[in-house]
């Protein structure tokens, strides 16, 4: 690999370069539709790779490559298309690969390098970039010092992240939010148009610094001075981005964080405070259930990457406290979540999804409290996987015996509308799609449907139809022994022990009316 050390000033000329064809590419194609201008922009870029490369002028057949280039490039003046773009741009690859004399002689060993260069593409700039940064602090060089400020780096994205989780839980921040208007923030710096330089950005490079990444490499027995440097530089990077001073201001952040999102349960979900007008207690329930479940496994697995077993953080006390503060936070979080979908439930119903929900938040509860026994008794990683393997494997075993469906179907039934005068109407059909387990709770509602005026809605009749086909369907598969099972046999003496369904006509008087 050539020394960036002898290539730094090239180094800096190619960004140039690259900065100059990202803002033409800004005036051809941002907003703009594409056309020929694909073309243009093709050409732009193979000539700034001929610039880049003068020693590719000391080839006397320097020529043939241009014009092979510009042959590739003419379906792009034909039509603008996925196949045209595709052909380009292997066509691109090729040439900037063969200026900087690393392109192979046999095709298939060229289709590999191409799908090298693909991969290596969108991490071109960056790895450039630190290797850049490195030689010039090996050569003496001054540099600005990134440690202050990227100490802050992953407390404040992950902050960033969980409030935007907490906004999308909790309506009361999202309000806060929506009065400091983000849009319109965002609106001035034009987050789509930063992102369409940086893309355009890394594709450039990637051709006027073509390079291929070594996936294999020869291991030495003795690590060199250099490789020891490199190990020094990649520990010094981990210790500012995630050492004991980010992990230490993350917990401080993420604790207010949370702290306030637990006194706004405690305060509108737990107290029953007054909600802000127009925001019913269904509504705050439902927007909270499943953002916080993802707020708090972002939350676990930052607790595991921060607290390593034998690291520096895990052995610190403070650190220690505040993780068993937050991930008590975390589990009250998960608590509330529960109570939420509770409430939304007992106005919406119950679903399959639902009480998969609720399996799904006690299993994350029961995954935080083990973080904590993990620290607390100085387990392993490997000890904590075990143990939720075994929760997760205890829990799925008992739900084997629960009916859900007959669950399900008794739930929605007893909290309809129509049996209670409260709540929402039963989706009967919804009861039918859970299949025979359902059929003892769609027969209470049948039941006490036809003794009132709904036994002559049309619906009524075609569901007690419905209800009636079903048992045919289910009794003739059961007759076949291999559909034998307890739960089946439960069922059939429920079914030759009920009193049948008595549909009045559509003349009789029904009693009430």
């Amino acid at each position: 690999m050539t020394s960036l050390s002898t290539a730094a000033p090239s180094y800096c000329s190619r960004l140039g370069v690259a900065v100059l064809l990202a803002a033409l590419a800004d005036f051809l194609f941002y907003g703009q539709p594409a056309g020929i201008t694909v073309f243009l922009f093709a050409i732009l870029i193979a000539a700034a790779v001929v610039a880049v490369h003068p020693a590719a002028f000391s080839d006397g057949r320097l020529w043939i490559k241009p014009v092979a280039l510009l042959v590739a490039l003419l379906p792009l003046t034909e039509n603008v298309c996925g196949l045209s773009v595709s052909v380009a741009l292997i066509a691109m690859i090729v040439f900037a690969l063969s200026l900087s004399g690393r392109l192979r002689h046999r095709i298939a060993r060229i289709a590999g390098q191409i799908a090298l260069f693909l991969l290596a593409a969108p991490f071109r700039l960056v790895g450039d970039f630190i290797r850049w940064r490195k030689t010039a602090r090996r050569s003496g060089r001054r540099r600005v010092r990134l440690a202050a400020l990227a100490v802050w780096v992953m407390p404040l994205t992950l902050g960033a992240v969980f409030l935007a989780l907490f906004g999308a839980a909790n309506p009361v921040i999202d309000y806060w939010l929506s009065l400091i208007d983000l849009l319109k923030l965002l609106d001035l710096i034009q987050p789509t148009r930063i992102a369409f330089w940086m893309f355009v950005l890394a594709g450039v490079w990637a051709f006027l610094r073509p390079r291929l990444p070594r996936l294999f490499r020869r291991i030495p027995r003795t690590a060199a001075p250099a490789d020891v440097s490199a190990q020094s530089e990649r520990t010094a990077i981990e210790d500012i981005l995630f050492g004991k001073a980010a992990i230490l201001r993350a917990l401080v952040i993420f604790n207010m964080l949370f702290a306030l999102q637990t006194g706004l349960d405690a305060a509108y979900l737990w107290g029953g405070a007054a909600l802000p007008d127009g925001l019913s207690y269904a509504a705050y329930a439902h927007r909270g259930a499943y953002p916080l479940i993802v707020t708090a496994l972002l939350a676990a697995g930052f607790v595991l990457a921060a607290l390593r077993p034998g690291s520096e953080t895990s052995g610190d006390p403070l650190i220690r406290r505040l993780v068993y503060v937050w991930v008590a936070q975390n589990i009250m979080l998960v608590i509330s979540s529960i109570l939420r979908l509770d409430l939304y439930i007992g106005i919406y119903a119950l679903t399959y999804w639902r009480v998969a929900a609720f399996v799904w938040m006690g299993l994350v509860a029961a995954g935080l409290a083990l973080i904590i026994a993990r620290i607390a008794l100085g387990k392993s990683n490997e000890w904590l996987l075990s143990a939720n393997l075994l929760t997760l494997s205890a829990t799925l075993y008992a739900c084997c015996f629960i009916n859900f469906a007959a669950t399900i179907a008794n739930y929605n039934v007893d909290h309809s509308l129509e049996m209670t005068g409260q709540g929402i109407s039963l989706d009967a059909w919804y009861l039918r799609s859970l299949g025979p387990d359902a059929f003892p709770a769609l027969d209470r509602f049948l039941e006490h449907q036809s003794r009132t005026a709904a036994a002559n809605d049309p619906d009524f009749r075609e569901l007690a139809g419905a209800r009636g086909s079903d048992e045919g369907r289910y009794r003739t598969m059961q007759q076949n022994w291999r559909a034998w099972s307890f739960r089946d046999w439960r069922l059939l003496g429920y079914l030759d022990t009920r009193a049948p369904l008595v549909v009045p006509d559509v003349a009789e008087p029904v009693p009430g009316r």
